[in-house]
């Protein structure tokens, strides 16, 4: 038996890019859900409300503190003696969710913290509330900063789509053990989910070290400050309107 297979290969390369389509799109809507569930997860330990504050860090610490894997197999091995009986795919989708908005909240946090405070002063000295300072001055150019950080949490949950194969959803990985475990071909089959990975999972990580470059160059380009007008106008004398 040859080492690598090619008829084997052409053969698999259909079911492992369905898994592969299955993996993209499972990272696409933990993504999108994340996101949005991160910020209100930051908010809520930036509250004022201390309740809030303790149960969301709560749920960020126990979510921090125990593995993906445990999480994923909790949500749908465990949840049903509860009366809570999820499919593979919706419970992968909770469980990977839950746990990158965690962390991801906690990203979110370090953003809006580096801040400067004064910018809040100014905003409220402007009779700004503070939702409206935070929706328009401070969380835009905290999302700014933490992009790179985020990036990097993409490319992660790429991969880590890979543990929900422990909930028999037949994602790239899992594509690959089913037809593995028929064909005992290790190598050519796990060369080729290695290689799919790799065309996905790269140029992922080129486009967060662009976007980290993009984001280091702040506002330079797009407004530079008019200092010529101000002197000018400064410089120049006033008339007061009467004569010599």
């Amino acid at each position: 038996m040859t080492l690598f297979d090619p008829s084997l290969a052409r053969e698999s390369i259909g079911p492992l890019l369905g898994g592969l389509l299955l993996t993209v799109e499972l990272t696409f809507i933990v993504i999108v859900l994340s996101l949005v569930l991160g910020i209100l997860v930051a908010l809520a330990r930036l509250s004022h409300i201390a309740v809030l504050r303790i149960l969301v860090g709560a749920y960020v610490e126990i979510i921090r503190s125990t593995p993906l894997l445990l999480q994923l197999i909790y949500i749908y091995f465990v949840l049903p003696y509860m009366g809570v009986q999820l499919n593979p795919f919706i419970a992968g989708i909770v469980g990977l969710t839950v746990n990158y908005a965690a962390y991801m909240s906690e990203v979110y946090r370090s953003g809006i913290q580096a801040i400067p405070r004064g910018q809040i002063d100014a905003a409220a000295a402007l009779g700004m509330r503070s939702s409206l300072a935070m929706r328009r001055i401070i969380l835009p150019q905290a999302i700014r900063i933490v992009i790179p950080s985020l990036g990097n949490y993409f490319v992660s949950l790429f991969k880590d789509t890979s543990l929900t194969s422990a909930l028999t959803i037949q994602e790239l990985l899992f594509s690959g053990q089913i037809i593995a475990a028929r064909t005992y071909n290790y190598f050519t089959i796990y060369t080729l989910v290695f290689l799919l990975y790799l065309a996905v999972g790269y140029p992922a990580t080129q486009l967060v070290r662009y976007l980290e470059r993009v984001s280091k160059r702040g506002y330079s380009r797009k407004r530079k400050p008019q200092y010529a007008p101000v002197a000018a106008s400064v410089s120049a004398p006033q008339s007061n309107g009467q004569g010599q």
